[in-house]
């Protein structure tokens, strides 16, 4: 029987290579699993085949009490990695039993994504105004953002070619190294179309050549920090006020996509596809928020609502 340690390194290579996973999941995934190994170290576990249940569920609980104990959604990944790695040896014929399989996540608590109403947003994108090169490509990315429901890091993942002016779709490169074609509505493909035209060939005059499409003033591919505060700056200068403007996110306009699509009638598995969740339960969360929406209108607008 190879050591626990030895099970966690084939295991890891076993996401990396057979199953596609991205640089920043393994590198996740390898901090929970070292925790969980010096867990079993502490408890005089050598052997994966030894392990119990209750050393599983040991795991959880000392990761919600320690020193440091962590959040429910940081105890719930670092328990699907526990239980990746426990099927995984099962599979190689390792272990008799998965002794992680009936282990609970810690509930999570039941938070909403912040969403603006259409018209906010339409005062956020309003607030980037500038007409320079640094203008143009701003309000490129904000309607992009808004038009797609993509990450911050898909759109400035995105090649030039990526966007497909006469289908009206870009090609985005999601979590895991998974593409989705997304279509793209009039105004972002109007705003992209002036910073094609009139802004990225400076940008780009200062580079090396670089394929993306949203290029920073070197010419070189735009950063995630830079498209970050590329969003809080038009936030600030909207008008929108200040609690407003605190409660915008990288996701701002990817949960402003979703809902309003849903509050518009989308079926929730067309928005799912969209948004590229792998399950339908993650785009769920987002009809929460659209029956908040529904029962508000119900609750001014029924006779008998008030009663």
């Amino acid at each position: 029987m190879p050591s626990p340690e030895r099970v966690v390194q084939d295991y890891l290579g076993h996401l990396a290579v057979e199953r596609g996973r991205a640089q920043n999941t393994l590198r996740s995934y390898r901090l929970d699993l070292d925790r969980y190994l010096a867990h079993l170290a502490a408890s005089g576990r050598d052997d994966l085949a030894a392990v119990t249940e209750s050393d599983v569920s040991g795991f959880v609980a000392a990761l919600r009490t320690g020193e440091r104990p962590l959040a429910a959604s940081s105890t719930a990944r670092a328990l699907a990695a526990v239980r990746g790695l426990h099927r995984f040896a099962v599979r190689e014929g390792l272990v008799a039993a998965d002794v992680s399989a009936a282990v609970a996540p810690p509930a999570q608590p039941s938070t909403l994504p912040n969403t603006l109403s259409v018209d906010q947003v339409e005062q956020l994108l309003a607030g980037c105004v500038a007409d320079g090169p640094f203008g143009l490509r701003d309000r490129a990315l904000l309607e992009l953002l808004y038009s797609t429901g993509a990450r911050i890091s898909e759109v400035i993942g995105a090649d030039a070619d990526d966007l497909d002016v006469e289908a009206r779709t870009i090609l985005l490169h999601g979590k895991g190294d998974k593409q989705r074609i997304v279509p793209v509505g009039r105004p972002a493909l109007e705003a992209v179309e002036a910073y094609r035209v009139r802004a990225r060939p400076e940008l780009a005059a200062k580079g090396n050549g670089s394929p993306a499409l949203l290029l920073n003033a070197r010419g070189a591919r735009l950063s995630r920090q830079s498209a970050w505060h590329v969003l809080r700056g038009a936030a600030e200068a909207s008008g929108l006020g200040p609690e407003v403007v605190a409660s915008v996110s990288p996701h701002t306009l990817r949960h402003c996509f979703a809902t309003h699509l849903l509050s518009g009638g989308a079926d929730v598995r067309v928005v799912q596809e969209l948004l590229g969740h792998a399950s339908v339960a993650t785009t769920q969360i987002y009809t929460h928020v659209t029956v908040d929406t529904l029962r508000e209108v119900y609750a001014t607008a029924h006779p008998r609502a008030r009663g």
